[in-house]
């Protein structure tokens, strides 16, 4: 995500990933990415995943598990933007990194602590905000390795981390057990193993799992994105990494007798009365653990090898596209963009009043309200020079987390 470097510009999610050193110039093209995310994720939350005929509605066959994934991939962006040295996005080192570390600890509490408050929110979307807390606690151990390192072992997750989530889910719940669909809130600290339980393996959106995401986008933002050549490089790479992994899982599915073996393996406790619609639309966090063949599915939150391959590269698509306007026309992406940096603030906002707005309003009336406020708040913070409310929060606290590493120590 470039343009100048005014406070508006360095507002949002990124700039306070990991709490920078010093404010820096934002790439466009990274926080509109974000805002894409934001209102794709949105519009899944909102839109049934069914038509009036019986077939997937088109929000779900463009935006389901992808951009969930897209908002994960530019968490990892967004944490080394604010936590790298220099022009090139290095690592920090000796007391920097510890500082760094502390910062992306103090962000995780705040996005864990706005989660828990927002799960009390009536409605039905799995909130993500804990998820992603502990996904930035995770991600603090990292925050010192150099490109290839991330990289290498950001892909290794993608394929590895699924196998192993398969192997630990019936240790901790039982063979056959359904995934954990409770939203946490407050009450949920009562109970600190099973919280832990559903975040890390069993939940909507396993941290096990994601953790490869966010890698990915780590490895990411040390690449210097303001170069075209790398903007298309993530374009094409992604495209070809989203395809690839759909076609590959095809072929898998139709070599293992595809949906007719799965049918038999679907786990009452699951719920998957309409097997090829849950294949289309939805799975929540991860798979059964009946047959192996799940783990050839790349249906949306699955987390199979061919799921996080796939909307990680789509990901990386959507962001090399991004950047490239946004290097052209960075004034065409200034909507998405405003949205894109205070993703905090409204995605919270937007889970609050999905119910009351979605009753009042109908699916597609309701997303198109949420997404047209988003962008009229965004841009009214952004042309104002200001953080987002929960922005400014998190930034406080990455802040004083660091400043506490960095004062000097008494004589």
């Amino acid at each position: 995500m470039s343009t100048p470097s005014s406070p508006a510009a360095r507002s949002g999610p990124a700039a306070q990933a990991g709490g920078a050193p010093a404010r820096r110039e934002r790439l466009v093209g990274v926080d509109a990415a974000r805002g894409v995310a934001l209102l794709g994720m949105m519009g899944t939350h909102l839109v049934a995943s069914t038509t009036a005929g019986g077939g997937t509605s088109w929000v779900y066959e463009v935006f389901s598990g992808r951009a969930s994934a897209l908002f994960a991939v530019l968490a990892g962006v967004g944490l080394v933007l604010a936590t790298g040295r220099g022009p090139d996005r290095m690592p920090p080192r000796g007391l920097e990194l510890r500082a760094a570390r502390a910062g992306v600890l103090a962000r995780a509490g705040v996005v864990g602590g706005v989660g828990l408050l927002v799960g009390l929110a009536p409605g039905y979307i799995y909130v993500i905000l804990v998820y992603y807390g502990l996904l930035f606690a995770v991600a603090s151990l990292f925050v010192g390795l150099r490109f290839r390192t991330l990289a290498v072992l950001g892909g290794a997750w993608l394929l590895v981390g699924p196998v192993v989530a398969r192997l630990v889910r019936p240790l901790v719940s039982g063979p056959g057990s359904a995934p954990t669909f409770d939203v946490p809130d407050p009450a949920s600290l009562l109970h600190p193993l099973e919280l832990l339980t559903g975040l890390l393996v069993t939940g909507v959106y396993p941290v096990i799992t994601w953790t490869g995401y966010l890698l990915v986008g780590m490895a990411v933002g040390r690449l210097p994105l303001h170069r075209a050549a790398v903007a298309g490089w993530l374009l094409g790479t992604g495209a070809v990494a989203a395809v690839a992994a759909a076609l590959a899982s095809a072929a898998a599915l139709g070599a293992a007798g595809g949906v007719q073996v799965l049918e038999g393996q679907a786990p009452p406790s699951w719920g998957l009365t309409d097997l090829p619609h849950a294949l289309d639309t939805f799975l929540p966090g991860a798979t059964p653990t009946t047959t192996w063949a799940w783990l050839l599915v790349d249906t949306p939150h699955s987390a199979t090898p061919f799921d996080l391959v796939g909307t990680t590269g789509s990901a990386l698509a959507v962001l090399g596209a991004a950047l490239l306007v946004g290097r052209a026309v960075p004034w065409l992406l200034a909507p998405l963009a405003g949205a894109g940096a205070m993703t905090l603030t409204l995605y919270s906002l937007h889970v609050v009043t999905s119910l009351p707005t979605g009753e009042v309003l109908g699916q597609y009336g309701s997303w198109l309200f949420h997404a047209a406020a988003a962008v009229v708040v965004g841009l009214a913070f952004r042309e104002a020079g200001r953080r987002g409310p929960l922005e400014a929060v998190a930034a406080a606290a990455t802040r004083a987390a660091r400043a506490r590493v960095l004062r000097p120590s008494s004589p």
